[in-house]
């Protein structure tokens, strides 16, 4: 033990060294996700330009050699010089953490970056990066290094293509009356802000951008900014790929981008908008959009200054008691009224429901650094005050919508009282409850989740094998029989109580739907192990979107697993080789100095043809094994596939695979 601990044991990070030191602590990771996050936040920064009026249109540029280059139209950084820290105003938003314009209430009203330290972050973990301020017929420009300035800001001379291509649209200034606003958003063609970088390789894992997960998050983005364009182009490519983002209808068409799938119950998305003053806050703008759908899930993304609560908070708290207060309200004066003995729930005033809402908050606090929860007691007060009073006025003006929405609640909740009581006869006496574990689960010696798999595979061959060549330590095996129903279809009441996924539920031992709890999860990696055939990608599906739809934190938290088998067993002279796939099997056939007449190919028709030690050395061996994790990137995405491809409506589903499929598959017969 060392106790010389002196003074000279104390390090002073300068500048922003703390941030190159821990980057986790200000993006998370320095994986994929921490990689897009420097995209997020500098484009962030020219939202809030758009936010406070003063810029309509924001270009996303993916170059070659993996630099990212951002352009808005919006005031430009100032590169005057600051009057107490004697370096550019630029220099200092760029250099130095909680440096901005956002602690100013007077420059930004509202702002997702509140604490000042995005762009600079950014310039932080850059190898290198360039800051671009455009003003009339002027450029000025610093370039930066790892976070440190290479020289003052300056009157550029030299301009790549890009740069003379904004000041050749340095036209008079135009200004328009931003769509669906009250606000006037400036529109100068060479006027703005261009930060151009390239991620730290050191720093980061990958610097490779993945186009469509930056594309999902700017188009959620131009959503919530009703008549603010947002370009992506990909220049990566022969042929660049671009994607144009403009919503003139804002959250109301991304209720309806939502819902296009889905069969609604009213046609007329539902909107309201509001504002309040509030001594805490001053003026919160409230923005909301909903629309019933005959489906069974809750579909709802809440914002708060365009960053997306994930966990909620006191904004969505305070819109779903509203909901579910005008609802009960107006059921006392309908005729469904007589089909119900107690008042509607949360949960039944919400089967079906599709809801957006953004809140534009001068002053939020957010619980965590991920800024996943709003914790203001008072915006739920505001939120709820807006819905009660907005909600009630449009009921009362379409009597024929608010009868659709009471009549499915009713039937939500007649199938909640059932359901309540079935359960409570069934804890009595049935012996697959938390006494007991199901007959087909074989489980594993160790007791610790974090170091436990389970393994869920169909059909008792393949079972069996599993069974026979697992390691019985910390790997267990269910097996299922027959393929199981397709949830996005079924009422939820019938999916917990369904024979063929109550031992799923049980095996896994955290509950279903929202009784749910991740923490009580007996295995933290959940592999499906299906065939390798049409039969196996449908098995595999079915239980993604169950594992979607009622345990959403599982595939959240990384717990989910495909177990990849291989297609082909090839021997020869005595010895085995494995191919997961055609192109693996035709290097192998091809290999020098193999006879020809000599080589055996086996085509596996499915699990159940390998013996127990074939499925562990090809399939279970953590060591050999190929297994890929199932993430959710983009949560609207991946609703809109799951009611794409799962739900009733058969035209979009066979758009989709029109589109989709890239080439003919000859199937094995």
């Amino acid at each position: 033990m060392d106790l010389n601990y002196s003074a000279h044991n104390i390090q002073v990070l300068k500048g922003l060294e703390a941030v190159r030191k821990r980057p986790g602590m200000y993006i998370g990771t320095t994986g994929i996700d921490g990689l897009h996050h420097l995209v997020y936040e500098v484009v962030d920064n020219s939202v809030d330009e758009a936010m406070q009026g003063h810029c309509d249109t924001i270009l996303v540029v993916l170059e070659g050699g993996d630099i990212v280059r951002v352009e808005d139209n919006g005031r430009g950084i100032p590169v005057d010089i600051h009057p107490t820290e004697h370096v550019s105003a630029l220099e200092l938003v760029m250099t130095r953490l909680h440096a901005g314009g956002k602690f100013d209430k007077k420059s930004y009203k509202v702002s997702g970056g509140l604490h000042g330290v995005g762009v600079s972050v950014v310039n932080a973990l850059s190898e290198w990066c360039e800051a671009w301020v455009f003003s009339g017929e002027k450029a000025h420009i610093q370039r930066y290094k790892q976070g440190t300035a290479e020289g003052p800001t300056r009157e550029a001379t030299e301009l790549p293509p890009w740069a003379a291509a904004r000041l050749a649209k340095n036209a008079a200034p135009e200004t328009r009356e931003a769509a669906g606003s009250d606000k006037t958003r400036s529109a100068p063609g060479g006027r703005g802000t261009v930060i151009r970088f390239r991620a730290d390789t050191s720093i980061f894992e990958t610097i490779t951008y993945n186009f469509d997960v930056l594309s999902n998050r700017l188009r959620e983005l131009a959503f919530l900014n009703r008549g603010l364009k947002i370009t992506i182009r990909d220049e990566r490519l022969s042929t660049p790929k671009v994607h144009d983002f403009m919503f003139e209808g804002g959250v109301r068409s991304f209720v309806e981008y939502l819902n296009e799938n889905k069969t609604v119950l009213h046609k007329e998305t539902i909107f309201f908008e509001g504002s309040r003053e509030d001594p805490h806050q001053g003026s919160v703008e409230v923005e909301c959009a909903l629309q019933y759908n005959d489906g069974f899930n809750e579909i709802m993304y809440s914002f708060v200054n365009d960053i997306n609560t994930r966990e909620g908070g006191t904004h969505l708290v305070g819109f779903k008691s509203a909901l579910t207060r005008t609802l009960n309200e107006f059921l006392k004066k309908s005729k469904q009224a007589k089909k119900l003995d107690e008042s509607l729930s949360g949960d039944d005033v919400r089967e079906g429901l599709t809801a957006v809402l953004s809140v534009k908050a001068p002053n939020p606090q957010f619980e965590g650094q991920t800024k996943g929860k709003l914790g203001n007691s008072e915006i739920k007060g505001i939120v709820e005050s807006i819905a009660n009073e907005q909600l009630e006025l449009f009921f009362d003006q379409h009597p024929d919508v608010i009868n659709n929405i009471l009549e499915k609640s009713v039937l939500a909740a007649k199938a909640r009282i059932a359901a309540r009581q079935a359960r409570d006869a069934t804890r009595r006496k049935n012996a697959m409850d938390s006494a007991g574990l199901p007959g087909k689960l074989a489980d594993c010696q160790e007791k610790d989740p974090g170091l436990c798999e389970l393994f869920i595979v169909e059909g008792d061959s393949a079972g069996g094998s599993a069974k026979g060549g697992r390691n019985r330590r910390y790997q267990a095996i269910l097996s299922l029989w027959g393929k199981m129903m397709n949830v996005e279809k079924q009422h939820p009441e019938k999916v917990v109580t369904n024979e063929k996924l109550q031992p799923i539920i049980a095996s896994i031992g955290a509950g279903c739907g929202g009784d749910f709890n991740v923490a009580k999860i007996r295995y933290h990696k959940i592999i499906i192990m299906a065939d390798a055939d049409v039969d196996g990608s449908h098995i595999r599906t079915l239980l993604l979107t169950f594992f979607y739809r009622y345990m959403t934190e599982l595939i959240e938290r990384g717990h989910v697993y495909l177990a990849m088998p291989p297609l082909y067993k090839i021997s020869y002279e005595k010895k085995s080789f494995y191919a997961y796939d055609d192109d693996e099997k035709s290097r192998l056939l091809t290999d020098s100095g193999r006879e020809p007449d000599k080589v055996t190919v086996q085509r596996y028709k499915g699990l159940g043809e390998m013996n127990a030690d074939q499925l562990w050395e090809t399939t279970m061996d953590p060591d050999r094994r190929n297994i890929i994790q199932v993430h959710l990137d983009d949560a609207v995405e991946a609703e809109r596939i799951f009611s794409t491809l799962m739900g009733e409506n058969v035209g979009p589903r066979r758009t989709f695979i029109e589109e989709n499929a890239l080439a003919v598959t000859n199937l094995d017969v």
